[in-house]
């Protein structure tokens, strides 16, 4: 859902015009980025499921930052960071793309999202498994995509229609399609890869 993380961010920014996308891009993947020293150290582990092959054939143990509370408590810290940057509404935006994370995670993870950290309680894990159907998960990723980059570039072309110019839009919006792009790519290879 690497892709699809970014098309929110897009879309974010389409109706979010003054935070920067670097910062609405890099929210979308805070909680990923906050997994890698947990995953380093071992205290999150990633777990192949024999005879499964894509996104589908892993088994993400994210007990601490991809549970709900984590996740809620890191778009709070993030929210509150941004808000002394950005401003309140700011701040709720980002805090808001944060957690939107979780939720996009919920639909393409196998059950293995637990409710509390380090799934303290033994509550059931949370997650529908659209990676295990790579059509239908590609599909919801492209469909993310092309809607942040429609909204993204008609928001931007009326914005920047006096301002700078139809041609710098249109090479910033060229430049990002090609990041997500890229992107999808990536996700497709993992898929024919595994």
């Amino acid at each position: 859902m690497f892709a699809g993380h970014f098309g929110l961010a897009a879309a974010v920014k389409a109706k979010a015009p003054r935070l920067p996308l670097w910062a609405l891009m890099l929210s979308t993947q805070l909680l990923d980025i906050v997994f890698v020293p947990f995953l380093l150290t071992g205290k999150e582990t990633i777990e192949p499921i024999s005879g499964e092959t894509g996104y589908g054939a892993n088994m993400i143990h994210a007990d601490y930052t991809h549970s709900l509370i984590g996740a809620l408590f890191v778009a709070m810290i993030a929210g509150w960071g941004a808000s002394r940057l950005w401003g309140r509404r700011g701040g709720v935006i980002i805090g808001s793309v944060v957690f939107s994370h979780w939720f996009l995670d919920l639909l393409v993870h196998r059950s293995d999202l637990p409710i509390l950290p380090g799934n303290f309680g033994n509550l059931p894990l949370l997650g529908y498994g659209l990676w295990q159907y790579p059509v239908i998960s590609i599909t919801l990723e492209c469909i993310l995509l092309i809607s942040g980059i429609i909204l993204y570039y008609r928001s931007f072309s009326r914005i920047n229609e006096h301002r700078q110019g139809r041609r710098w839009v249109i090479a910033s919006t060229l430049f990002m399609s090609l990041l997500f792009v890229l992107a999808i790519v990536t996700d497709v290879l993992n898929l024919s890869l595994d």
